[in-house]
């Protein structure tokens, strides 16, 4: 399990920084310098099967899994408890881990997290045999085609091109089948390990931070007959959370999609911070 570790000032937390499922953790590398340089500790883990960590295709990917091996990595470094942060899948896991460890979570902070609606109730379930041919059709082109439509409201520069060069890497690769193999496994726990049934039950402080354009909608092109509900209404998601637990402050970001922190990096470091600074538990 590759990670990167700024340890703090003394008497700052550390945060954790838990990466989305088209990502590694270094996408995260100008907010790290960002809370750094505010004294916070920082540790950005790659989870297996993803970036540089082991990417084994004999595993049973599951959320509870990926949350025992953070805390694994965390015991490790001596970090008792940490402010759990997760962006898309990453807010998947960043729930888990601290429904799983709330002693070891002293906030929760979701960053447009994908898993918001429990995708099973809306959609008819693909097997991961299926989703590898998929993944093995995809070209260099298609990447960037889109993240440029469902992550950057069609813009697109040198930035926006690095965090998808890796996964063009990957395709390119002579290991791109256990790769692809490997992503369709990690895409049936988004499918099949829901966490939004479980947020009444956080114990921590909780902030979620929404860009309102975003979209996104794991499986939503195999939406079953007869549904009616648009999946992915980050516009909309929001109010349905509070009304899960109206104890979790939702920050809502207009004009901004699902990588807030890539996408205005100047609106997105406000929100976190006053997320950062919710110190009320529920």
């Amino acid at each position: 399990m590759a990670y990167m570790y700024l340890p703090p000032d003394k008497e700052m937390s550390v945060i954790t920084l838990l990466h989305g499922k088209n990502f590694n953790g270094a996408y995260w590398q100008r907010t790290a310098e960002f809370l750094h340089q505010q004294g916070y500790g920082v540790l950005i883990p790659d989870q297996v099967g993803f970036g540089k960590s082991s990417k084994p295709v004999n595993y049973q990917y599951s959320f509870a899994a990926l949350a025992a091996n953070t805390r694994a990595l965390m015991s490790a470094l001596e970090i008792d408890h940490s402010i759990i942060t997760g962006h898309s899948m990453g807010g998947m896991l960043a729930s888990r881990f601290a429904l799983l460890y709330p002693d070891e979570t002293s906030q929760l902070v979701l960053i447009n997290p994908i898993g918001l609606e429990n995708y099973l109730l809306y959609e008819r379930y693909t097997d991961p045999g299926k989703v590898m041919e998929n993944e093995l059709n995809k070209t260099p082109d298609m990447i960037v085609s889109y993240q440029k439509k469902h992550y950057y409201d069609g813009k697109w520069n040198d930035e926006f091109a690095s965090h998808a060069a890796f996964l063009q890497g990957w395709i390119n690769g002579p290991d791109w089948p256990q790769l692809a193999q490997v992503s369709a496994l990690t895409y049936d726990m988004i499918f099949t390990q829901p966490v939004i049934e479980e947020f009444d039950h956080f114990s921590m402080p909780v902030s979620m931070i929404l860009g309102t354009r975003d979209r996104t909608a794991p499986g939503a092109a195999n939406i079953r007959p007869g549904v009616e509900r648009q999946l992915g209404r980050y516009d909309k998601l929001g109010d349905e959370v509070k009304a899960r637990n109206g104890n979790i402050n939702v920050i809502g970001l207009s004009g901004l999609g699902h990588l807030p922190h890539i996408e205005d990096f100047d609106r997105f470091t406000t929100a976190f911070s006053a997320a950062l600074h919710q110190k009320t538990s529920p």
